[in-house]
């Protein structure tokens, strides 16, 4: 895949580097929140303040990425900014008040999306078009890889080092990929012009070309269920592992579990990309999803790791099949906005997720395990729920 186009090797060491990252900062933070704080609740306030504005940094900054002649530069700029507010965010927690620390994480959580859906929609310009669903396995399985490392190296590290250096591990890893996200190519051809429109116009076309295709706005309006029972599942973990363990690391440790099974439900996937069509995964995986939560919720350290292997078993696949239909479906000048979009709307749900299961976790553990199992299988009817819309269904080319 590198010989004919470089960037792409490129393109997959950067989002590497930045997933991993990302993925290490939740945790990361939720173990910062706990031992500065004491408190679930505050811990699960800091992770939701810094994801909850995902809603509206995405729109935007796919609008701008899409207007833009050079949008790896841009995404450059979106990631060192995003470490450093995680750095400044962590420099005030527990020394300022926490309203100062919580403003500082919405306004970082802006450009969360550059590290998901920003960066996805420039693939199809790193490899030739007809290996673009090899392409976006391997882009997919960065995520798997990403969810291996981090919690892995969030949980090693605060044990090691303290919670606060794994923050700023995490925010070194994100800002490492500016360099590759540089150096991804331009826009060439007719879609190098910027729309006429004016940008407050432009940012709505993402949100209503998802609303007006059907399999966009199934694939999205699951996704975003599926992401919210995540956000639960994450919450409780640190809290349950050192019920289970005797330490709040193992619970972290436990979404590398997660990572592990969805990258190998991914590389099959890859031999396999048209064994299952995308849009049936997308609602069969959070029925899987859902009787994962429900097992988790005995809390057995056995069942614990069984029940969050599950979980990855599921999670894998899903996105693969999401890419694989917002690849398919999404208006070329339009490419990032409907993955940003996308994306905000994703994180933004983990963020609603993570805040509803604080004061929970705090409370029940298990019960709020079980909540997001009903969470999780509500997908299912929603999914079959969303009306046809008035964009246009292009043929299934790949998994």
């Amino acid at each position: 895949m590198a010989d004919r186009h470089p960037s792409s090797r490129s393109y997959l060491v950067g989002a590497l580097l930045a997933r991993t990252g990302d993925e290490m900062a939740g945790p990361a933070l939720l173990l910062a929140g706990l031992a500065l704080t004491g408190s679930a609740t505050g811990a699960s306030s800091l992770l939701a303040a810094l994801t909850v504005s995902a809603a509206i940094g995405g729109p935007v900054l796919g609008a701008l990425l899409d207007r833009s002649p050079r949008p790896g530069r841009l995404l450059a700029g979106a990631l060192v900014l995003y470490a450093t507010g995680l750095a400044v965010a962590l420099g005030a927690l527990g020394r300022g008040p926490v309203a100062v620390t919580l403003l500082i994480a919405v306004v970082t959580g802006l450009l969360g999306p550059a590290l998901s859906g920003g960066w996805t929609a420039q693939l199809p310009r790193t490899v030739p078009a007809g290996r673009l669903p090899r392409a976006n396995a391997l882009d997919a399985m960065t995520f798997g890889a990403a969810g291996l490392a981090g919690p892995a190296l969030a949980g090693g590290a605060a044990e090691a080092l303290g919670a606060p250096a794994a923050v700023v591990v995490s925010a070194v890893l994100i800002a490492a990929a500016a360099p590759a996200a540089w150096r991804l190519p331009p826009v060439s051809g007719p879609t190098a012009k910027s729309p006429a429109a004016p940008l407050t116009g432009f940012v709505t076309s993402g949100v209503r070309a998802i609303a007006g295709s059907r399999p966009l706005a199934r694939a999205t309006l699951t996704s975003v269920l599926s992401c919210s029972a995540q956000g639960m599942m994450t919450v409780c973990l640190p809290l349950l592992g050192e019920r289970a363990a005797g330490g709040a690391g193992f619970g972290a440790a436990l979404l590398s579990c997660a990572a592990l099974s969805a990258l190998l439900a991914n590389a099959a996937l890859a031999r396999h990309p048209h064994a299952v069509a995308p849009d049936t995964v997308l609602w069969a995986a959070p029925l899987l999803q859902a009787a994962a939560l429900a097992l988790a919720a005995t809390g057995g350290p056995v069942a614990l790791v069984v029940a969050v292997a599950v979980v990855g078993l599921a999670e894998g696949p899903q996105l693969t099949a999401l890419f694989a239909v917002r690849h398919r479906e999404a208006p070329e000048r339009l490419r990032a906005q409907v993955f940003t979009t996308g994306a905000s709307l994703k994180i933004t749900g983990f963020a609603v997720g993570a805040a509803v299961a604080g004061p929970l976790t705090d409370r029940f553990p298990s019960g709020a395990l079980l909540v997001a199992a009903g969470i999780a299988a509500l997908a299912v009817p929603a999914c079959f729920a969303v009306r046809p819309g008035g964009g246009p269904t292009r043929p299934t080319t790949h998994a």
